[in-house]
């Protein structure tokens, strides 16, 4: 029996509908568990809190238990969860008195907290690997493509000439941001709950600085009752998370667009696209279309793990450290696998650079540089001249002529009917503002898209890029250390 002071047994819908779920995760943090208790088993040794005869045989069950792995554990769903039932396996391995010893000056709660911590943190790392690898294709591609002139969009509507490659980088400048939210919350959590106890500690003598150093953190949570209430560490990496699927999958919804025979700026090839049942002609964006989709999942992973937070009391309780988390795990795989797709669509998103041209050219996304121009050589505000160049687009359109058939004839009847003056323009300066090549090109402004800007950018990008990851293969190589470390001693108290 788990407790003698329950003298029933568990009900049955109890177990099925509260516990039975609950150890579904046990195989994904069998690994932590382990690791949580050789940590606290070299404390306790280290403290002399157990005999040293109990430590070498409790070091050599946990050492069987882990070769075995998960699979050797008989899940019992009246044990009511995973600590339980790995309990109970290591007694059976260790004997009953030596079994029983190792939850000395520890509860489920700073177990649970600590678990959720290093699996979360290994969670991150994973992702941050997968979004250094699509940020540096992203970089790639955009360093291709400074030249690749298209329409720029607002409203989806053509509102300036720009690049793709200028497109691109703006996009690798959010996945940086994604990148330092998630660096930030491995800052969070990057403290160590073991030896919280149930909530206020314990009166053992216990050595919380050697359980934090054996897992890889850089301290223990200096607040007991915090370090078991709280997982707002797993809530700003979900946020962290939300955020950047959101924004992965505006940039998919702007290649879902592009991709279309409508608009015909990007091609992707057969290998990411899907077909229909019926319809021979059909080639289905289907990877564009699952990245659209998981923003709203994510955001609602996010909005129920809140949810289930809500109106619970800041200590242990099962509604706000274990409900609120089930959609989080989830969520970290969701992550994964979007990046994964985004890299792919980005790496094989072909744009199509003659069309694009001609878009741009005929298209008025150029109307704001005539309108500069008229500020510049014909000495206007920028409002009339805003007013004017709405005319010429005006007359543009009704006579169905493209913006690059525009000239400076048309320009000075709109002038003259709305100044009362003709301006007379340089016909090869209103061509040359009308060229959206040259309007890229003269953009020279910080942030702009011309493309000597957009190289610097790029460059400075992948310089940052380089400071990240090894920042972040700093971070995982310590931990990996720390793991070692933890293996090699736990194997040397097994055999003494």
């Amino acid at each position: 029996m788990v407790s003698r002071r329950l003298t029933q047994a568990t009900a049955p819908e109890v177990c099925t509908h509260i516990y039975a779920p609950r150890l579904r995760d046990f195989g994904p943090g069998f690994p932590y568990l382990t690791e949580i208790n050789a940590a606290h088993l070299l404390m306790l040794h280290g403290t002399g809190l157990i005999p040293a005869g109990t430590s070498a045989t409790l070091a050599q069950a946990l050492l069987r238990m882990e070769e075995e792995g998960a699979a050797a554990v008989p899940l019992d769903p009246q044990r009511e969860d995973a600590y339980f039932n790995y309990e109970a396996r290591l007694m059976d391995v260790a004997g009953a008195d030596a079994g029983g010893r190792l939850h000395v000056a520890r509860s489920r709660n700073d177990i649970l907290a600590t678990q959720d911590r290093l699996r979360a943190r290994d969670a991150v790392l994973a992702l941050l690997d997968a979004l250094g690898e699509a940020r540096a294709v992203v970089l790639h591609n955009a360093a291709a493509h400074v030249e690749t002139v298209m329409p720029g969009y607002t409203h989806l509507q053509a509102a300036q000439p720009i690049t793709y490659g200028y497109y691109l980088a703006g996009v690798a400048q959010a996945m940086q941001r994604d990148m330092t939210r998630l660096r930030h919350a491995l800052d969070t959590l990057d403290a160590c709950p073991l030896g919280a106890g149930a909530l206020a500690g314990t009166a053992f003598p216990i050595d919380r600085a050697a359980t934090a150093q054996w897992l890889g953190f850089s301290t223990h949570a200096p607040n007991s009752l915090d370090a078991v209430a709280s997982r707002d560490f797993a809530w700003e990496i979900l946020a962290a998370v939300t955020i950047a699927t959101l924004t992965w999958g505006r940039v998919a919804q702007d290649l879902f667009v592009w991709a279309t025979p409508e608009f015909g700026l990007i091609d992707f090839p057969d290998s990411v696209a899907g077909t229909s049942s019926i319809m021979p002609q059909k080639k289905n964006p289907v990877a564009l279309e699952y990245l659209k989709g998981k923003g709203g999942h994510m955001l609602g992973l996010l909005t129920a793990s809140l949810a289930a937070l809500k109106g619970t009391h800041f200590t242990h309780t099962g509604d706000g450290n274990r409900e609120t988390m089930r959609g989080f795990w989830e969520a970290m795989d969701e992550a994964l696998r979007c990046v994964d797709l985004l890299r792919l669509v980005l790496a094989y998103a072909t744009p199509q650079p003659a069309t694009m041209l001609q878009r741009a050219r005929r298209d008025f996304s150029s109307a704001t540089d005539l309108a500069d121009l008229l500020v510049r050589d014909a000495g206007m505000s920028f409002r009339e001249a805003h007013h004017v160049v709405g005319a010429v687009v005006r007359e543009a359109l009704d006579r169905q002529l493209p913006a690059c058939e525009i000239d400076s004839a048309l320009v000075d009847r709109a002038a003259l009917a709305h100044t009362g003056r003709a301006l007379h323009l340089d016909p090869q300066e209103v061509a040359a503002c009308l060229d959206p090549v040259h309007g890229v090109a003269a953009r020279l402004a910080p942030g702009g898209p011309a493309p000597s800007l957009v190289r610097a950018q790029v460059e400075a990008q992948l310089a940052a890029l380089a400071e990240d990851r090894a920042a972040i293969a700093r971070r995982r190589d310590a931990v990996a250390v720390r793991r070692a470390m933890l293996k090699r001693a736990v194997a040397a108290l097994a055999g003494a």
